[in-house]
């Protein structure tokens, strides 16, 4: 089981917002008709802009990686089966239903109302299409993973020119059977394969061979969709424009167009006052905190804090820090309640494991360990920790609110006799580095899935290779007993011997869970602003005034 969680490490989505930022200036390119700088254009057309400071990957569902600002962007035109909501709970997309009776075969059903913009009905044939170009060779898709099926190759691939896989099979017009090599949950089948999967409309397509869908211009301006938006121009480092789909099958957008306004951070307050930001988004909007407050202030939009997702968490190589009680007593020498209320204005929480409080999965009785200095020399001294070793800490650079955060760590180290030395570097080679063991511990900002932490656990937890270099029999049994049932209850004991372990052993812990900023400006109605399903109702979204 745990091959599952090593390869799926792709589609993690490492939420160091801060890496990538570009401004947007006056060399901004703008649409025919489509202002991406304000709320209104030349013939004061309505629309409304949401302000990101993620860089768009691409508008191409078949080659663009799974993070944030791709899968929304590409989300709004071509909806995935299923979606999570605020209430992490799935919310019917494209699919109206997902039954199993033995977590190796899945049932979909595609919703009877489901159509292309063009008024072509939606059908288990445009699925079955999809998934056929996810698993192409020739397209390679690396951050997809359907080695999971049945006659997909374990490199997540078919054979060159396969025109079926035995594992994704049509049952009729609206309905498609998965079937996988091994059991996995009904939750992990939903959060890793459905969500993800934007079906693709086969009869526009299969003319097409698989290098030219490769680089199709189609998918820069296509004009046939299943989702509320369809793009109608974009510039990958400054905005992303749509018109409204008046064909939606769930009903037309009340909103003519829209715009993601790709921003540096420190612009989104002004754009916000201004009115030239409408809506940002907990995940791919990075607020600077020093900003929080003169956001929280503006008169002209509500502020929402999202759930307590982001994890700021700090990887422990424990080829390097083999003894536990050092590595307990790295968490019991520092006040990470202080660190929150003070660099976090107390927006987001403490845990201990990987499991905040917005999962299902939560153990609230897993109380986190206390800032106990005392209880830290205690430890070092059964270990026989002499003082004399500078530990490595990496940090990224471009999290400036951690970088302090590890500074006053490093001080509360210092006064219980650990010496450490922090190293910050952009992101990319913070990744480099967490594919070594030339570090002793380093933190970046992970989101794992609250409904479905599998993936990542397995991952961080299996040994030699990965981040943390551990690995734990009853782990490993806990994590396969998680994927044998789909009851919540039963689960959520597999994920208690996880974090309770953690605790213990202290592979990795948590200096804070974030609660992210997220602004909707008073003019925009029906926006339920959260990390997870913000989208998933837009059409319902309407300017008031």
């Amino acid at each position: 089981m745990k091959k599952l969680g090593q390869k799926i490490l792709c589609m993690v989505l490492i939420t160091s917002m801060l890496a990538v930022m570009t401004g947007c200036g006056a060399s901004t390119k703008k649409t025919e008709g489509t202002s991406p700088a304000g709320n209104t254009t030349s013939n004061n057309e309505k629309i409304v802009n949401i302000g990101i400071t993620d860089s768009l990957g691409g508008m191409n569902p078949l080659t663009i990686d799974q993070s944030w600002i791709n899968v929304y962007a590409v989300g709004l035109e071509f909806l995935p089966l299923v979606q999570l909501d605020a209430k992490m709970n799935f919310q019917p997309m494209l699919a109206d239903s997902i039954t199993t009776e033995d977590n190796v075969n899945f049932t979909v059903h595609i919703n009877e109302k489901a159509t292309w913009s063009d008024g072509t009905p939606v059908t288990a044939a445009d699925v079955e299409y999809t998934v056929l170009k996810l698993a192409s060779p020739t397209i390679a898709n690396a951050t997809m993973m359907y080695y999971v099926f049945e006659g997909v190759g374990d490199d997540g691939f078919t054979q060159p020119g396969a025109t079926s896989i035995s594992g994704v099979k049509v049952i009729d017009e609206k309905t498609i059977q998965f079937t996988t090599k091994y059991p996995i949950s009904m939750v992990t089948f939903q959060n890793s394969y459905a969500c993800y999967l934007r079906t693709l409309p086969k009869h526009v397509l299969e003319q097409y061979s698989d290098e030219e869908l490769m680089t199709l211009d189609w998918f820069n301006h296509p004009d046939v969709v299943s989702g509320p938006f369809m793009v109608t121009d974009y510039d990958a480092n400054h905005y992303i424009s749509y018109k409204a789909n008046e064909n939606y099958f769930m009903g037309a957008p009340k909103i003519e167009k829209l715009n993601f306004k790709i921003v540096d951070g420190s612009q989104v307050y002004a754009g916000l006052k201004s009115g030239e930001i409408d809506v940002t988004h907990h995940t791919m909007t990075a607020i600077p905190q020093e900003d929080y407050e003169s956001i929280a202030a503006l008169e002209n939009v509500n502020v929402i804090y999202g759930s307590p997702v982001t994890n700021q968490s700090v990887f422990v190589q424990t080829a390097n820090i083999t003894d536990a009680r050092v590595r307990q007593a790295l968490v019991y020498a520092i006040d990470r309640e202080q660190i929150l209320q003070q660099l976090m204005k107390g927006h987001g929480e403490i845990v201990d494991g990987f499991l905040s409080s917005a999962s299902p999965y939560y153990d609230e009785n897993i109380t986190p360990l206390p800032y106990d200095p005392e209880k830290a020399k205690q430890l070092l001294a059964e270990a026989g920790w002499d003082g004399t070793k500078t530990l490595k800490f990496y940090v990224n650079s471009g999290d400036s609110t951690f970088v302090n955060a590890a500074q006053v760590m490093v001080a509360q180290w210092a006064n219980v006799g650990i010496k450490v030395e922090v190293q910050t570097v952009d992101l990319a080679t913070l990744m480099t580095i967490a594919g070594t063991t030339d570090y002793d511990f380093f933190a970046v900002q992970y989101t794992y899935a609250p409904v479905d932490p599998y993936p990542d656990v397995t991952w961080l937890l299996s040994g030699e290779g990965s981040w943390t270099g551990y690995n734990n029999a009853d782990i490993d049994a806990a994590m396969a007993a998680s994927q044998e049932t789909d009851d919540m209850a039963k689960i959520k004991e597999q994920y208690t011997i996880v974090d309770k372990k953690m605790q213990e052993d202290v592979a990795m812990f948590s200096a804070y869970v974030i609660s992210a900023q997220g602004a909707v400006s008073k003019r925009v109605s029906g926006v339920k602003a959260d990390v997870y399903g913000m989208f998933n109702d837009i059409h319902n979204w309407e300017i008031v005034q």
